[in-house]
């Protein structure tokens, strides 16, 4: 599989055009909401872990699909990757096209990856937890990251970096959407002073069944709770009637349609990378069109009969 992926739909960056850095699921942290299921290869170790040559000239090929943004995220966690700094001077020296990182923040702390991230156009770490054993539950992080310790990265970062800065709040039912654990959230918010907050929620499957979704009112409710004021990420489909992704995303259902599959079925069959895919596989389910099943540990998607069909 390639290093980059998409043009996919992005509900706050358009048409995001992804590099994927590391390994799957190679991450400083084990969310127990995390889409792709839980982390294989927990580690706080950097390296160049594809060659950055082969990034490089994979990413010059696909500039001609005119994204919005080149976001440096994927199947894992992009401050892992160790020539950050030269892959960004390498993007900026061949494209105008604003570079984004979707980071957890973990690494924050060490004045190395601060440093290589300067360049970046717009950093998106996430604060998932107000205090240790929050961070603990939620995040599951490698045992070198401690909660005061990634906080205290996110705080330095702010204060070095003078690009866009926003940083997004994952809130799970039962966990941290509620007002007590919201309040210490957001006086962490206070003290790290992004320039907008994004509140998310578990809308995808998620790595543990007890990671539960926060309803969109009350998202709402709690998005007053913060300073500055946060944002619920918008609903992103009206990205999705762009046609080249109405094509993706028919291709995708087609597959499901003439049997059940896997995300890892779907991604090897159509030779598309797995983030691309599970923008396609939401669409459709926000669509109503496609339903889902475990077995044998995994998930399994497949095309709705049409009533007609179920009466034949």
């Amino acid at each position: 599989m390639g290093h980059i992926f998409g043009p996919v739909p992005s509900r706050r960056l358009g048409r995001s055009l992804g590099v994927d850095l590391v390994p799957f699921k190679t991450c400083t942290y084990d969310c127990i909401y995390c889409q792709l299921g839980r982390t294989t290869n927990k580690t706080i170790q950097r390296q160049e872990w594809v060659p950055l040559n082969d990034v490089l000239a994979e990413l010059k090929e696909k500039l001609a699909t005119k994204p919005d943004y080149i976001t440096l995220s994927g199947s894992g966690e992009p401050t892992l990757y160790s020539r950050l700094d030269e892959l960004i001077a390498g993007i900026r020296s061949m494209t105008d096209i604003p570079v984004a990182v979707l980071t957890n923040g973990s690494l924050l702390w060490q004045e190395e990856v601060r440093r290589q991230l300067m360049d970046a156009h717009l950093v998106i770490p996430s604060l998932d937890a107000g205090h240790s054993s929050m961070f603990q539950a939620v995040n599951r992080p490698h045992e070198s990251i401690a909660f005061e310790r990634m906080l205290e990265g996110l705080i330095a970062f702010r204060e070095e970096y003078d690009g866009e800065y926003w940083l997004e709040v994952f809130l799970l039912a039962g966990h941290t959407a509620i007002d007590s654990e919201i309040s210490r959230i957001a006086e962490c918010v206070r003290r790290i002073r992004p320039d907008r907050v994004q509140l998310n929620t578990a809308t995808r499957p998620t790595a543990e069944n007890y990671a539960a979704m926060v309803d969109h009112r009350r998202m709402v409710d709690l998005a007053t709770r913060f300073e500055p004021p946060a944002e619920v990420i918008a609903d992103f489909r009206a990205v999705h009637a762009q046609s080249d992704f109405t094509a993706g995303r028919d291709s995708v259902l087609d597959m499901i349609q003439r049997r059940p599959c896997s995300l890892e079925d779907i991604a090897d069959g159509l030779g598309m990378h797995r983030n691309e895919v599970i923008k396609y596989v939401e669409e459709l389910d926000a669509m109503g069109s496609i339903q889902k099943r475990s077995s044998g540990g995994r998930l399994f998607y497949s095309g709705k009969q049409k009533p007609e069909e179920t009466r034949r």
